[in-house]
């Protein structure tokens, strides 16, 4: 029987806004009940007060579903109506408070309660108030919106955790469409083939094992921007329930909740992300479609929810060879998401070519090893040179024991890998090229072509600490202000930690340097002849083991320290926060991971002096290049660091995450646990898994992974092969955290990948001048040519040409060689001048012509394909036409023109 008003305010309205109360638990009889899942706006609160002076025979009639009534469910996301969608779920947890109830008896507090001193339990109190005094004036305004309420709770003896189901109705999602600039649709068009490759083979008529029908794929339409007062010429306005996507009200609803106030307005106590950081919340997101795992009665491919075709069709990894399902991921995801997974496959399908090329190119050099003529000189060299000491305490040795390593060193400084390094110059230059193509297909096709970020919100630490209030210029409306001078100060502050922080990575790089030194200088005082041959390998791979360590190590705590350092400076909005944090995150993560291979490919073996000339650090000879050259010794530290990082990356992104689900559900097991009984609900699921934490850690492994491929390619030509299968695995492990492990991510739009592209156009144009340094340079390619062409085209005799004998003042070892152009007295020879003048018109003639190509390449290939541009003429007319006021007063106000 329902109660009347008053008691209806005193008791439902307590339960459901006094989230501490612990009363007696109200039966299923009782409206309002969390049992029945019913919630009871704050409109009706007035109406049932009033209700007290109005006789009983006429009572409010209010929606009430009884246990008898109550419908079936449709299948998905409804409320208990099983008519109503559930576009986002609100998420607080109360601790139960334990009261000793007994006959006659008062309560009598414990121990534990007792030595609690009362300020601090106070204090807890009235903190508990403001948040539940919050929670009730965001639920209010909330209503106030328009969105419908409907309210759950799972509740344990300790805590008790509340969900609250929010709903856009019909006019709320057609206001806010209008307001959001929301895509509607004008005409179907057939959907388009974007895999480039699928053309080529289908030109070729063979079959493409990589396509596969994935169901249930999203309809491509023509488009213009919504108004609700053309609403009958945008196609299936009728079919209210299904006219916006999923995405479409998860993002309204979320600009809902972000800019609707729960306190007061000056103090910018605005949105559902401060209220989630103050911890009024605990979460808040969309659910998924329902379960990921494929149902065990066969069903009919068209009847999967999307969250099953996406994993059945795409995150499983016995779909690795297939293209991507990008417009069920869109559909899904939304296009910032989207984004990232096309742009990483089509790096991936990029890579493949590369990894070809680099395989041949390292094939090629096995296979020509016996051709080495260098190389079958020192073999057979036998005594003939007589090496000068590796360091002071060390022996003479003849070359002859290096025969091994210089045979290896050929394969990593051949002509071949010369002409790879030019390959990938291009390849670089010319990927970004056609992403560029790429991504405006898919921002017209997707419908964001002419995004641009509306006037954006402050953020909420943001408006938490700003000091002041000012006028925006732009909105007029007053927002939270942080003095300019203020940010700048800190800013510049924030600039000396990091160049503090780089300091530190030059000291461990200056460690890792002696370490290999001392590593050194121990193998051969061993006495053992291989461990003495060997000693610069074993040195050179132990000390980059080492060095992987600290990489990695001073990797995690500087991003923990960019963070609070970006956090401190007070940017304003998300974007200006997220730029700040990803040039912070990657200066240092560049140096961090490319100062060692810098290191040896430009500077070692560059200020090593000749005998009674040495140049020393710290009072030890400065590094000379190993035996087989510092381009082996390059391939070495790349494979260590560049392929330990991805195993370590992949090992941690296959098990945190399930470390984290596993740790999450433990902790709501005590609370949802209880109930095994009865089947869980879906924002029960859907709390237990992990927070979505972004694109931001996926780019910047791609990105410095791109740098590893493409700067030091020359000594490393199977680099891109280890990359391509590493984004093989990437694809699969990225895609079923995104699909099984994380929450739902709110859709965000987005018309590109942002500020990571100005990365790696900055890393590509680095590329070119790196690659060029390191053949004039590093590589016995420009002075074998030169030999070649000044003396003996088959380098005969090279190896005795290139050494020189030490200064006739050295009397340990009086005819010893060293490598080096200098006379008897240590001074350069001409044929040094002769080479450094090739090498320097080399770098010269090397980037002019890379970077020429790359003008014609930016020339000729244009951004945007023809037949986009046919298409985007087409969608405008169409547009024009669908939103002009009076098609026939603009027909009539023309026809006297024409006459």
């Amino acid at each position: 029987m329902l109660r009347r008003g008053s008691e209806l305010v005193k008791g439902d309205r307590e339960v459901l806004l006094d989230l501490d109360y612990v009363g007696e638990a109200p039966t299923t009889d009782s409206y309002g009940s969390l049992q029945n899942g019913c919630f009871i706006p704050p409109r009706y609160f007035s109406a049932t007060a009033a209700a007290d002076d109005v006789d009983n025979d006429n009572p409010i009639h209010l929606n009430w579903n009884t246990k008898i009534n109550e419908p079936v469910p449709q299948p998905g996301n409804y409320f208990r109506d099983g008519r109503t969608k559930i576009d986002f779920v609100l998420v607080w947890e109360v601790r139960s408070r334990r009261k000793r109830r007994g006959k006659g008896k008062s309560e009598v507090p414990t121990e534990e309660e007792e030595v609690v001193p009362i300020e601090e339990k106070s204090r807890s109190e009235r903190r508990k108030a403001q948040l539940a005094q919050w929670r009730e004036k965001f639920v209010q305004n909330l209503e106030s919106a328009g969105l419908l309420m409907e309210k759950e709770e799972t509740a344990s003896e300790k805590r008790t955790i509340h969900f609250l189901k929010l709903s856009a109705p019909w006019d709320v999602m057609v206001g806010c469409a209008e307001e959001l600039c929301l895509r509607a649709p004008l005409q179907a068009q057939p959907h388009l083939d974007l895999n480039t490759s699928a053309q080529v083979l289908s030109r070729l008529c063979i079959p493409n094992v990589m396509r596969e029908s994935v169901p249930n794929r999203p309809l491509d339409y023509y488009t213009c921007a919504f108004r609700k007062s053309k609403m009958s010429r945008f196609l299936g306005c009728d079919d209210h329930e299904n006219y916006f996507t999923n995405t479409q009200r998860h993002r309204v609803v979320y600009e809902i909740l972000s800019r609707t106030v729960y306190g007061k307005k000056k103090r910018a106590e605005v949105g559902v992300d401060r209220l989630i950081n103050e911890g009024a919340y605990t979460a808040a997101f969309p659910l998924h479609e329902g379960h990921f795992e494929l149902p065990r009665d066969e069903i009919s491919p068209d009847k999967l929810n999307q969250r099953q075709v996406l994993y059945h069709y795409w995150a499983r990894w016995c779909k690795w060879y297939k293209y991507q399902p990008l417009d069920h991921i869109r559909e899904y995801f939304g296009e910032k998401i989207a984004l990232y997974f096309a742009w990483l496959g089509f790096y991936t399908a990029w890579l493949l070519p590369a990894a070809v090329v680099g395989t041949l190119v390292f094939v090629s050099g096995v296979m020509s090893m016996g051709t080495n003529t260098p190389a079958q000189e020192i073999c057979t060299s036998g005594a003939s040179y007589l090496m000068c000491p590796l360091c002071n305490t060390c022996k003479a040795w003849n070359m002859s024991e290096i025969c091994t390593m210089a045979k290896l060193g050929y394969l990593f400084d051949h002509p071949g890998t010369v002409l790879f390094s030019v390959f990938m110059s291009f390849w670089a230059v010319t990927f970004l090229e056609y992403w560029k193509r790429k991504v405006s297909t898919l921002a017209h096709h997707w419908d964001c072509m002419d995004f641009h970020e509306e006037e954006e919100r402050p953020r909420p630490e943001f408006a938490a600490m700003a000091p002041t209030m000012e006028e925006n210029p732009v909105t007029g409306i007053k927002e939270p202000y942080f003095p300019e001078k203020t940010r700048l100060s800190r800013m510049f502050t924030g600039s000396m930690v990091i160049i503090m922080m780089l300091s530190v990575v030059m000291i461990f790089l200056v460690t890792v340097v002696m370490c290999r030194g001392i590593i050194s200088v121990m193998m051969f005082h061993t006495g053992s002849p291989v461990l003495r041959t060997e000693a610069g390998t074993i040195a050179n791979i132990s000390s980059s083991i080492v060095n992987l360590g600290l990489i990695l190590l001073m990797g995690r705590v500087y991003t923990a320290l960019a963070e609070q350092l970006t956090k401190w400076e007070m940017h304003r909005t998300q974007t200006q926060y997220d730029n700040a944090f990803i040039f912070k995150v990657f200066i240092f993560q560049f140096v961090n991971f490319y100062s060692s291979p810098f290191y040896v490919a430009f500077f070692k073996g560059r200020f090593v002096g000749y005998p009674t000339n040495y140049g020393t650090l710290f009072g030890m000879r400065n590094e000379d290049c190993g035996p087989g050259g510092c381009l082996i010794e390059l391939a070495e530290q790349l494979f260590i660091i560049m392929v330990g990082k991805q195993l370590i990356n992949n090992i941690q992104e296959f098990i945190i995450p399930k470390i984290k689900a596993w740790r999450q559900k433990r902790t709501l097991a005590k609370v949802l646990g209880s109930k095994k009984s009865r089947k869980r609900q879906r924002w029960e699921e859907d709390y237990q898994l992990v927070e979505c934490e972004g694109l931001f850690e996926e780019y910047l492994e791609m990105v410095l992974q791109f740098g590893f491929i493409t700067i030091f390619v020359a000594a490393f030509p199977l680099a891109p092969l280890f990359a391509l299968l590493n984004n093989w695995v990437e694809i699969r492990l990225d895609s079923h955290k995104f699909v099984c492990e994380y929450r739902r991510p709110v859709a965000e739009r987005a018309q590109n990948i942002g500020v990571w592209f100005n990365i790696l156009e900055a890393l590509s144009h680095l590329s070119v001048i790196a690659n060029a340094f390191l053949i004039a340079f590093t590589s016995e390619f420009l002075p074998r040519l030169l030999y070649q062409y000044k003396f003996d085209n088959d380098l005969n005799g090279y190896v005795n040409f290139s050494l020189s004998y030490a200064p006739l003042n050295y009397t340990k070892y009086s005819m010893c060689r060293y490598k080096a152009y200098r006379d008897n007295n240590g001074n350069y020879t001409l044929f040094y001048w002769e080479l450094l003048a090739v090498r320097l018109g080399f770098i010269i003639a090397f980037e002019h012509m890379v970077f020429f190509v790359l003008r014609a390449i930016d020339w000729i290939v244009p951004d945007v394909p023809e037949s986009l541009e046919l298409k985007m003429k087409r969608e405008r007319y169409l547009a024009k036409q669908a939103l002009a006021e009076n098609q026939e007063a603009l027909l009539q106000a023309t026809r006297p023109l024409e006459t």
